[in-house]
C-alpha cells in the first residue's frame, strides 16, 4: 500500500487528532478534524501524498505508543504527527518523568524509521474551572516535550502559546474538544510549522453576548450533567468513548473530503 505514495503522512494520538468536536457524518467515525484538513491540503497540492489516521479518542499515552507506533512504522511514513499524554494528565496520579521517557523512546523509533515528526505541547487550560487544576502538570509535560523535540530534531506545534484558543468560540459544547472552527485554525497552525502552502480560510467567530450570573450558572449545571458527569463516570468504570470505535484511516489513502472535492 505504501508504495503507491511518494509521501506518506500518518497521524497518531487521541481525540484531538481523531477530530472529535469537528462533527461531520460524511467522515469516518463522524469526525473530520485538523489532521484530515492538513492531509487534504497536502494532497491537493501534491496527489502523491497518502494519509493514514490511527488516532482513537480516549487513548492514553502507553496505548498510543503500544497500538499506533508499530502500525505507523509499517506504513513507512515520511511525516508523522503525534500528540499523546493529555488523557494521562487528567488521571488522579501520574509519573510524568517515567511517562515522557517512554514517549521519548517512541519518538526515537519514529525518527529512526526516517519520518519527520511533529509533536505538540499541551493546551493552557487556565480559563477552565475544572481542567485548569491540571495546568501545572501540563507545564511540566510541555518542558519535557520540548526536550524530546530538541533531542530528536523534531518539529513542535506550541499549542500552549496559542492564545487564540483561549476564546471559547473555538471549542465544542463539551468544553473538552475543539469545535470545527478550532480544528480549522489548528490545521493552519500545523501547516505553518510544516512550511506548507494552503487555501484554508479560518472562519470569523461570532461575538457572544455576555450572560447574567444566573444564566451562566444554569449553563454550567447543564454542561456538568450532560458532559462532565458522563466523562467522570467512564473514567471511574475504566471505560473510554473510543473503546468500540475503529481506526479512521488504517491504511494510506486520500481523506474523504479530498476525494469528494476532486471527484468528477
Amino acid at each position: 500500500m505504501s508504495s503507491r505514495y511518494t509521501h506518506r503522512y500518518v497521524a497518531l494520538g487521541d481525540s484531538f487528532t481523531e477530530g472529535v468536536g469537528d462533527w461531520d457524518q460524511r467522515s469516518p467515525n463522524g469526525v473530520r478534524g485538523w489532521a484530515d484538513r492538513v492531509a487534504e491540503q497536502l494532497v491537493l497540492a501534491d496527489p502523491s501524498w497518502g494519509y493514514a489516521n490511527l488516532a482513537i479518542r480516549g487513548r492514553k499515552m502507553r496505548q498510543i505508543l503500544g497500538e499506533q507506533v508499530d502500525a505507523a512504522l509499517a506504513l513507512q511514513p515520511t511525516l508523522v504527527t503525534i500528540y499523546a499524554g493529555a488523557n494521562d494528565i487528567l488521571r488522579p496520579s501520574i509519573d510524568l518523568d517515567e511517562l515522557l521517557a517512554e514517549y521519548d523512546a517512541g519518538i526515537a523509533r519514529l525518527r529512526a524509521g526516517g519520518a519527520a515528526v511533529v509533536l505538540f505541547t499541551g493546551f493552557d487550560s487556565v480559563k477552565s474551572a475544572v481542567f485548569g487544576k491540571t495546568r501545572g502538570r501540563t507545564a511540566i509535560y510541555n518542558e519535557l516535550v520540548r526536550e524530546i523535540v530538541d533531542r530528536h530534531d523534531a518539529e513542535l506545534v506550541d499549542y500552549w502559546r496559542m492564545r487564540e484558543f483561549q476564546n471559547w468560540g473555538y471549542w465544542d459544547v463539551d468544553r473538552m474538544h475543539m469545535a470545527a472552527s478550532g480544528h480549522t485554525l489548528m490545521a493552519v497552525k500545523v501547516l505553518e510549522v510544516l512550511k506548507s502552502a494552503h487555501s484554508i480560510e479560518v472562519p470569523e467567530l461570532e461575538a457572544r453576548p455576555a450572560l447574567s450570573r444566573l444564566t451562566q450558572l444554569r449553563k454550567d449545571a447543564l454542561w456538568a450533567r450532560e458532559y462532565l458527569g458522563p466523562w467522570v463516570g467512564r473514567r471511574l468504570r475504566g471505560q473510554s468513548s473510543g473503546d468500540a470505535l475503529p481506526v479512521k484511516y488504517p491504511e494510506l489513502t486520500h481523506p474523504v473530503w479530498t476525494r469528494q472535492a476532486t471527484s468528477p
